[in-house]
């Protein structure tokens, strides 16, 4: 057998190499299989990745639809009451009046229920998260800054409001 065609021999290479030359130089089909498969996984991330954006688009659609039927279907019976007054509105007046008055209290259940308290109150101090002053007036007897009226009443809390109160504010006289 000729030894200078055999390649597999594990003698030292006259180079000063072992001669076992499969681990010194990669085998190119390997790395490109592995690139291969990287690429493949990479292009399966980014489809995932796409089919879950838009999961997620149509669930809030969905959600949003939900969440206006949810409003809607609460101020039904507002409207409801609204008609029965209208269709009142020739009869004794103050009963007209009272019927309003507990429609708008029966709003104002509505706003609470969805996280939008009313504030409505007179002798508080004044807070700009939930005040917006149109007004200063001269009060000697109260603190400065101090809620003396509402002219619009404000729903909702710090953070999260629908609009703030619309308020006259006290100064010391001067």
């Amino acid at each position: 057998m000729d030894r200078s065609a055999d390649h597999s021999t594990t003698e030292p290479a006259t180079d000063g190499t072992d001669g076992d030359q499969t681990e010194t130089a990669p085998d190119r089909t390997d790395t490109g299989a592995e690139l291969a498969q990287l690429e493949d996984r990479w292009r399966r991330a980014l489809a995932d990745l796409d089919n879950l954006r838009k999961r997620y688009a149509k669930d809030l659609d969905r959600e949003r639809a939900a969440e206006v039927a949810k409003v809607s279907a609460a101020w039904l019976p507002v409207l409801d009451n609204l008609e029965l007054a209208l269709a009142h509105a020739g009869s004794d007046p103050q009963t007209v009046v009272e019927g309003v008055k507990a429609i708008r209290d029966q709003a104002v259940q509505v706003l609470s229920r969805f996280g939008f308290e009313r504030h409505d109150e007179v002798g508080v101090p004044f807070s700009p998260e939930l005040h917006e002053v149109v007004s200063v007036v001269a009060q000697p007897d109260l603190p400065s800054g101090t809620v003396v009226e509402v002219l619009r009443p404000g729903y909702g809390e710090d953070g999260r409001q629908l609009r703030p109160a619309t308020v006259v504010v006290s100064r010391p006289e001067g």
